[in-house]
C-alpha cells in the first residue's frame, strides 16, 4: 500500500458533500482498491485496523441526541468496504465494532421526536435517517459475509438482542428491523452449512416471540416476519442434510402462510402457534435460553409506558414460558441449573411484583415433574441468601402447581445429614444451604403440619450442623447488604450463626418460645456456638425443653437411641448432649437399663474428655432414682478416675454435678480415697489462666475438704499439705473473687488438719511490704511441715514460670522467704535451681518482677553469708568466702553485691529486654 492510503481514504469523510452517496465516491474506491492490493499481509493488516479505529473514531464523536450530518452514515459505508478487504477482522474486533455502532444509530431519539427539535429540516432528517440506518444495515450484512459462520452471525445477532427489550418504541423497532435484514440476508445467501445449528436460536426467537406481543402492532408485525424467515433457514437447513432440493421463495411463502397471519387483537395466539411448530428445533440448550429470554422481556417491563403496555409485555412473557414448559418440559431437565441461575440473576433486575411472579413461573412448573433437580440447583443459590433466593425457595409451595411439601422436606432432611466438609477437605455449602431453604419453608404457614412430622429429624439434623459448622468459614460470602446498617461495612458471613439462626426459627414455629427465651437469657445460643462449649449449648436447650415439657420429646427421646452410636465425635457430642438431659424424663423407666445406666457407664472411658462429662452428667441424674441410685454410687470411684488430665472447664463442669452424688452417699471410710482423689483432680488447676476455673476449683476443693472425715490418712494429710503453697500464692494474685476462695478454702484446710498458721497467712493484703510476714509464714510451714519443705520449694519454683505477672512476683517473694527457712536441709542442687530460677526471672518483661529477683538474690545471698551455709564454689559469689567477714547489713558487702547496684542491673536488664 501507498503511504497516503490512509489518509486520503479518510479525507473522504471532509471532501464528500452531505447529500452524496459516500459509498460510491471515487476516491474512497480508489484507495480501498489500493488496499485490496496490497502484496504485504502484515501492512495491510496494521493499515486495516488503523482505518477502522479511525471510523470508529468519527461515529463515536458524533451525537447521540441528533441527526445533523451524513459522518455516521458515510464512516459506516467505509467500514463497509473495508470489510471486503483482507485479512479479515478478528472475533473480539467484530464485536466491539458491531456495538459502537449499534450504540451510535439505535441511541438516536425517535425520527419524530428529532423532526419536532428541527422542523426546518425536517425532510432531510428523515432521509439521512433512513440513509444512517440502511448504511448500519448493509454494515451487519458486510460482516457477515466477511464470516459466514455461525460464529460470526452470532456475534452480530448478539449485539441487536438487548435493544429488542428497550423500553422505547423506535429502539425495539430499530432492533427488530435490523434482525429482519440480517436474517432476511442469511436466507439469501444460503446454502451454509451449521452444523451446531442455528447460533443463540433460543435467544432470539425467545426474543421476537417477546415482540409479537409488543404495545406497537407495527414492531408486533414485523417480529412475525422474522420468525417466519428464521423458520425458513431452520427448514432449508434441515433440507440441506437430507440433500433436498427446495425454492427459498416457496419455501418462505409457504411457513408465513403454515405460521399464520399476525393478530394483533391477540398476538399471544401466534406466539403459542410459533413454539409448538419450532418443536422440531429446540433441544435442551434451546429450551434454557428461551426461557431466559422471556425472562429478559419482564426486566423492561417497568419501563414501558403505560399500565396496558407493561401488563401486555407481561403476558407475553407469562405465555411463552408456561407454553414452553407445557410442551417441552423433559427437555428442559439437564439444563435445570441453569435456568435456576438464569431466574436468580434476573431477580436482581425485576422489581414490579407481577413481572416477578412471572419471572418465578419456571421454578413451580419444573417442580412439580423434576422437585429433586430442581431442589439440588436452588441448593446453588449464593449464601446467605438474598430476598430473590429465599422467594425461589418459596415459590416451590407458594404457587400451582406446587411440589409435594412431605417429599421436599424429606430432600432438605437429607442434605442436612451430610457433612460440610469432604473427606478433601473441601467445604460444601449443601447442609447450609439446605438449612437456609429450610429457614424460608418454615415461613409458609401451609407447610407446618408437614414440618411437625419431621421435626425431632429436623432439630437433632439442625443441632449437629451446628457442631459442624463452628469455625467453619466460606470465602467469599459477605453479608447481604440489606442485613448491614447504612454507611457500615457488610458483616463477614459466619455460617455457624446462620444455623444458629434457624434452629431459633423451627423453635418458634413449633410453639417453642419459652425455650428459646430461656436461651436467650442463659446465652444457650452462644454457648452453641463455640467449640468448647457447644455440648452446654445443646444441654442447655434440652434441658429447657424437659423443664416446659416439649410435647415432642418422647418422639426425640426414642429417635435418639439409634443416633448415639452414628456418626462422627461432632455427631456423638451432640446427640449425647441432648440424650443426657432427657433422662430427667419419666418415660426413661421404659428403656432397657443397657441403653441408659449401661451407656453412661462406658462413656466413662471414652477417649474424649467432652463424653467422659456428659457420661457423668447423665450417671447424676439417674442416681436421682432410688433404683438407680446404688449403681451409680458404685460408679463414682471410675467417674472421679476419668476426671484425671482434664481440662479446667470440664472438670469444673462435671464436678458440680457430682456433688448431689457425695451428698447422696453414706461417710464411710472407702469415701475418703474418693475424696482424696477428687482434690488431686482439682488442685492443678488452681493455676488456670481463667479466672473462672480457678475460682470454681479452689470453691470445689475446699467444700470436698469439707466432706473429710476423721481419722485423718497419710494421703489425706500430704494432699492438703500439699494444697498450703498453692493457696497462699493464689490468694496474692490481685483478684478479689479468687482469693476470697482461697482463704475460705484455707482456713477448711486448717480447720480440718488443725493448723496453727499465723494469722496473717488468711490475710489478702500484698506482701510487697510485708517481708516479715512472709517470713514468719514460711519459718511455720518448714518447721510444721519439714518433711514437706522441697515440695513447698518446687511449688513456689513453678508458680515463678505462671502467665500472669502477680504469681510470678509473689512466688519471687515467697523464695525469697522460704531459702533460708531451709538452710539446714538445702543442698547444692536444690540451691542452683533457685539461683537459675532467679537469673531468669531477672529479665523478665514486667518490672517489678525484676526487681524483686534482684532484691530476692540479695536477700538470699545475704542469709547465706551470715549463716555460712553457701556451699563451697557456688558461683553467686564473687571472691572466696574465706577472705571476707560477711555481715548482715547491707551495706557491708562489696559494692557488686548492694542491693542498690542489684536494683539498677535489674532495670537495665528489663529496658533490655523491652527492645529485643
Amino acid at each position: 500500500m501507498h503511504a497516503g492510503a490512509f489518509d486520503e481514504v479518510t479525507s473522504c469523510l471532509v471532501k464528500v458533500p452531505e447529500k452524496t452517496e459516500g459509498g460510491k465516491n471515487m476516491a474512497l474506491v480508489e484507495n480501498v482498491t489500493t488496499l485490496q492490493k496490497s502484496q504485504d499481509l502484515l501492512e495491510a493488516e496494521r493499515e486495516k485496523k488503523t482505518m477502522m479505529k479511525k471510523m470508529m473514531r468519527q461515529i463515536q464523536e458524533e451525537p447521540l441526541d441528533s441527526l445533523s450530518s451524513s459522518v455516521r452514515k458515510q464512516a459506516m459505508e467505509i467500514l463497509t468496504q473495508l470489510s471486503h478487504t483482507q485479512p479479515t477482522l478478528g472475533v473480539w474486533e467484530r464485536s466491539e465494532l458491531v456495538n459502537m455502532c449499534v450504540q451510535s444509530v439505535f441511541s438516536l431519539p425517535s425520527v419524530q421526536a428529532m423532526q419536532e427539535k428541527d422542523e426546518t429540516k425536517a425532510e432531510t432528517i428523515q432521509t439521512l435517517y433512513h440513509q444512517t440506518l440502511e448504511a448500519l444495515q448493509s454494515l451487519l450484512k458486510a460482516l457477515f459475509i466477511e464470516d459466514p459462520t455461525p460464529a460470526g452471525l452470532k456475534s452480530i445477532l448478539e449485539a441487536l438482542g438487548p435493544w429488542m427489550n428497550s423500553g422505547k418504541a423506535h429502539e425495539r423497532a430499530r432492533a427488530v428491523n435490523s434482525n429482519i435484514s440480517v436474517l432476511n440476508h442469511v436466507l439469501l445467501t444460503l446454502p451454509f452449512f451449521m452444523p451446531l445449528g442455528f447460533p443463540a436460536l433460543g435467544l432470539l426467537l425467545g426474543r421476537l416471540l417477546l415482540r409479537i406481543g409488543d404495545p406497537d402492532e407495527e414492531i408486533g408485525r414485523e417480529a412475525l416476519d422474522g420468525i417466519i424467515i428464521l423458520y425458513t433457514i431452520l427448514e432449508l437447513q434441515k433440507r440441506a442434510r437430507d440433500k433436498e432440493e427446495t425454492n427459498k421463495k416457496e419455501l418462505y411463502e409457504s411457513n408465513k402462510h403454515f405460521l399464520g397471519p399476525y393478530n394483533p387483537v391477540s398476538p399471544c395466539q401466534n406466539i403459542l402457534r410459533v413454539i409448538v411448530e419450532f418443536g422440531d428445533f429446540l433441544g435442551p440448550q434451546q429450551i434454557k435460553d428461551l426461557l431466559l429470554a422471556a425472562l429478559e422481556g419482564l426486566k423492561g417491563s417497568s419501563e414501558a409506558p403505560g399500565k396496558d403496555s407493561r401488563e401486555m409485555m407481561q403476558l407475553a412473557s407469562e405465555v411463552t414460558l408456561s407454553s414452553v414448559l407445557e410442551w417441552y418440559r423433559h427437555r428442559a431437565l439437564e439444563v435445570i441449573p441453569e435456568i435456576m441461575q438464569g431466574i436468580y440473576m434476573q431477580l436482581s433486575h425485576i422489581q414490579e411484583p407481577r413481572a416477578r411472579q412471572v419471572a418465578l413461573l419456571p421454578i413451580s412448573l419444573l417442580a412439580s415433574s423434576f422437585m429433586t433437580e430442581v431442589v439440588v440447583a436452588l441448593l446453588m443459590c449464593p449464601l446467605p441468601l438474598n430476598s430473590n433466593g429465599a422467594e425461589m425457595w418459596r415459590q416451590l409451595i407458594l404457587r400451582k402447581p406446587s411440589c409435594d411439601v412431605r417429599d421436599l422436606l424429606d430432600l432438605l432432611l437429607g442434605s442436612l445429614k451430610e457433612k460440610p466438609v469432604t473427606k478433601e477437605g473441601r467445604a460444601s455449602i449443601v447442609p447450609l444451604a439446605a438449612a437456609s431453604g429450610l429457614c424460608e419453608l418454615l415461613s409458609v404457614n401451609s407447610c407446618m403440619g408437614r414440618v411437625r412430622r419431621i421435626y425431632p429429624q429436623l432439630l437433632l439434623a439442625l443441632l449437629i450442623q451446628v457442631h459442624y459448622h463452628i469455625g467453619l468459614n466460606l470465602p467469599g460470602y459477605v453479608a447481604s447488604p440489606k442485613d448491614t446498617k447504612k454507611g457500615a461495612q457488610p458483616s463477614a458471613f459466619v455460617p455457624v450463626r446462620w444455623v444458629v439462626k434457624v434452629v431459633k426459627t423451627l423453635l418458634l414455629r413449633m410453639g417453642c418460645s419459652y425455650e428459646t427465651t430461656f436461651l436467650e437469657d442463659q446465652g444457650g445460643w452462644e454457648l452453641m456456638e463455640q467449640a468448647e462449649s457447644h455440648h452446654r449449648g445443646v444441654a442447655l436447650l434440652a434441658r429447657a425443653m424437659v423443664h416446659y415439657s416439649c410435647q415432642e420429646l418422647c418422639r426425640i427421646l426414642y429417635l435418639l437411641i439409634p443416633l448415639l452410636e452414628r456418626g462422627d465425635e461432632k455427631h456423638k457430642i451432640t446427640a449425647t448432649a441432648f440424650f443426657v438431659e432427657l433422662l430427667q424424663m419419666e418415660q426413661v423407666r421404659r428403656i432397657p437399663e443397657e441403653y441408659s445406666l449401661g451407656r453412661m457407664a462406658e462413656g466413662l472411658s471414652h477417649h474424649d474428655p467432652i463424653m467422659k462429662v456428659l457420661s457423668i452428667r447423665g450417671l447424676v441424674i439417674l442416681a436421682r432414682r432410688t433404683d438407680k441410685t446404688a449403681k451409680v454410687q458404685a460408679l463414682l470411684p471410675s467417674m472421679v478416675k476419668g476426671l484425671k488430665n482434664v481440662d479446667g472447664m470440664l472438670v469444673v463442669e462435671a464436678v458440680h454435678n457430682l456433688k448431689a452424688v457425695f451428698k447422696g452417699r453414706d461417710q464411710k471410710l472407702m469415701d475418703s480415697a474418693v475424696y482424696v482423689e477428687m482434690l488431686q483432680i482439682l488442685l492443678p488447676h488452681f493455676s488456670d489462666s481463667r479466672e473462672d476455673v480457678r475460682s470454681s476449683c479452689i470453691n470445689l476443693y475446699g467444700k470436698v475438704v469439707q466432706k473429710l472425715r476423721a481419722p485423718r490418712t497419710q494421703a489425706m494429710e500430704e494432699q492438703l499439705v500439699s494444697t498450703l503453697v498453692p493457696l497462699l500464692l493464689t490468694m496474692q494474685e490481685g483478684n478479689a473473687k479468687v482469693s476470697q476462695k482461697c482463704v475460705k478454702t484455707l482456713l477448711r484446710c486448717s480447720y480440718f488438719m488443725a493448723w496453727e498458721l499465723p494469722k496473717r497467712a488468711y490475710s489478702r493484703k500484698p506482701w510487697d511490704n510485708q517481708q516479715q510476714t512472709v517470713a514468719k509464714i514460711c519459718k511455720c510451714l518448714v518447721n510444721t511441715h519439714q518433711d514437706s519443705a522441697f515440695i513447698f520449694l518446687s511449688q513456689s519454683l513453678e508458680y515463678a514460670k505462671n502467665s500472669r505477672a502477680s504469681l510470678r512476683k509473689c512466688s519471687v517473694i515467697f523464695i525469697g522467704s522460704l531459702v533460708p527457712c531451709m538452710e539446714s536441709i538445702m543442698t547444692e542442687d536444690r540451691l542452683n535451681e533457685v539461683k537459675a530460677a532467679l537469673e531468669n526471672l531477672r529479665h523478665d518483661p514486667e518490672a517489678s518482677v525484676c526487681i524483686y529477683a534482684a532484691q530476692v538474690q540479695d536477700h538470699i545471698l545475704a542469709s547465706c553469708w551470715q549463716n555460712s551455709w553457701l556451699p563451697h564454689g557456688d558461683s553467686w559469689v564473687c571472691y572466696p568466702v574465706t577472705t571476707h567477714h560477711w555481715s548482715p547489713s547491707c551495706e557491708n558487702l562489696p559494692t557488686s553485691h548492694q542491693r542498690r547496684s542489684w536494683i539498677m542491673q535489674a532495670l537495665g536488664s528489663w529496658k533490655m529486654s523491652l527492645k529485643q
